[in-house]
């Protein structure tokens, strides 16, 4: 394994793809609609939700079968062509981001629902099918799928499977890899593989966990088990609000020690809430410093116990005002304006860039207080949006790319607070992947071995590394271009993170 890794020490450039050969033939692989190839084409698949990176690919793909998929794959094998998969784009750290030398394989039309079972609760579909899309199907029978991510309207299920998505429900109900039980892929070399099963469980490796969140670097997807789960009877949320975001932060860590885990735990600051309660009108206590949406569901019985619970709980934390949903109308207008965040913030500044660290629930104060230090630092706004429940952050921090040096300053700042994640006992990433924009937060979260190890893994998939290359681990020579180091969060004490 480490011997096949050391392949991958320095990036291939690719530039010797003949692209006229590689398009022709292309073009005798699926119908002329289906092969994009001029500029003005190619230019809208140019970069995913991730706009600060660009890039044109040489080709496009619209897939309309893994019969397509196949034959594409083995052709870009033998020729020696790296090939980036894409679902809706709705990615956001640059991993549909398309290679210059290579093709973008567009699987947005392989949408079709094969299979609903409402008794076994399961639902096979084409990687392209939308998020929503399966919880509108299941809905007459009652069930629903559960990882509801932000995008749900847009973002599809392949994609999902690449960034092992989660939602503001994943406190209880997990994330993608906890709701998919099957995938059908195919690798590079053009071969279908089954990873999973219809069971609840599969002999050998469990080969799917790798394949959920390994960002299009291992196979294309082609199909999806999901499992599905019954809707709630009924669910109410809880809007607390607080004078300051360290006693929100100490908040949530306050209802996990309890005992109590929500269906979805949320937090926002004065500054998200301000910016999208124009666009949903939810009532949002607008003076508050922080607010929590807080949600149980169940049986009617213990959604109105669970809430008690945490009424109690968030009151002794200091919650200024408490505000419980009245009806489903209601409930669905306080999550509204939480999925609004993203989009509220485009009116605030021309560019906002969002980050995606994961910290231990007990430290959502500190980390709170030190990215309004590097606000004033940076001379940069930064509003936050947080899974709080599971510590996923989601600093949006507002920029003008039009402005000489401010993108390099987004950069910085958002390098800095995935730094400090890794500095107090968290991640680089909670669910927007690696991509292309953490390349350098990997080199810090991770040593040398490790990251040989990962690409170890890749070569066994992809031993030719044509599939997404560039993304999600960096080589040992990338780490060495940043400059950036291994750091072992329990060796580095918090005042040190401004070294970096």
């Amino acid at each position: 394994m480490t011997g096949r890794a050391h392949t991958h020490e320095r990036e291939q450039d690719f530039s010797d793809v003949d692209r006229g050969a590689l398009i022709a033939e292309l073009s005798r692989l699926v119908p002329k609609a289906s092969l994009l190839h001029e500029l003005e084409d190619l230019k809208p698949y140019e970069c995913d939700g991730l706009a600060a990176y660009r890039q044109v690919p040489l080709a496009v793909v619209l897939a309309e079968n893994e019969t397509q998929v196949i034959a594409v794959l083995k052709t870009c094998s033998r020729l020696g062509v790296p090939v980036v998969a894409r679902g809706a784009g709705t990615g956001l750290s640059g991993g549909a981001l398309p290679h210059g030398n290579g093709v973008l394989l567009s699987l947005a039309k392989m949408k079709r629902i094969l299979h609903l079972d409402p008794v076994a609760r399961v639902a096979v579909v084409e990687p392209g099918v939308r998020n929503l899309a399966i919880s509108e199907a299941a809905a007459p029978h009652g069930l629903y799928y559960a990882p509801d991510p932000s995008s749900q309207l847009a973002c599809t299920i392949g994609g999902n499977i690449a960034e092992n998505a989660g939602g503001v429900h994943c406190l209880k109900y997990g994330l993608t890899v906890h709701n998919v039980l099957r995938v059908r892929g195919v690798t590079m070399a053009g071969d279908a593989i089954e990873l999973g099963n219809h069971a609840l469980d599969a002999p050998g490796y469990d080969l799917l966990a790798v394949m959920i969140g390994s960002e299009g670097l291992l196979a294309v997807v082609t199909e999806v088990t999901v499992k599905l789960v019954p809707k709630p009877e009924a669910a109410r949320v809880i809007m607390a609000s607080f004078g300051d975001i360290t006693h929100a932060g100490d908040a949530v860590a306050a209802i996990i020690a309890a005992g109590i885990i929500p269906a979805g735990l949320e937090m926002m600051d004065k500054p998200t809430t301000a910016a999208v309660e124009p666009f949903v009108k939810a009532g949002y206590d607008l003076d508050a410093a922080a607010i929590l949406l807080c949600e149980s569901d169940g049986t009617p019985e213990e959604v109105e116990e669970e809430i008690g619970r945490m009424r109690a709980v968030l009151e002794g934390s200091g919650a200024t005002g408490i505000r419980v949903s009245t009806d489903e109308a209601e409930r669905l207008k306080f999550w509204a304006g939480r999925k609004a965040a993203f989009p509220a913030a485009g009116t605030l500044a021309p560019d906002y860039y969002c980050m995606d660290g994961t910290i231990p629930r007990k430290r959502l104060g500190e980390i709170l207080v030190a990215i309004a230090g590097m606000e004033k630092e940076y001379g940069l706004r930064c509003i936050n949006v947080f899974h709080a429940g599971d510590g996923n952050l989601h600093p949006l921090i507002l920029y003008d790319a039009n402005v000489p040096g401010e993108t390099e300053r987004t950069e910085e700042f958002g390098a800095r607070i995935l730094e400090m994640s890794v500095a107090l006992g968290g991640t680089i990433t909670g669910e927007h992947g690696v991509g292309y924009e953490k390349l350098r937060g990997m080199c810090v979260q991770f040593d040398s071995d490790e990251l040989t190890a990962f690409h170890g893994v890749k070569a066994a998939f992809d031993p030719q590394g044509l599939l997404n290359p560039g993304k999600a681990v960096p080589s040992l020579h990338r780490c060495a271009e940043f400059g950036r180091m291994h750091v072992h969060h329990g060796d580095l004490k918090f005042p040190d993170i401004e070294r970096f």
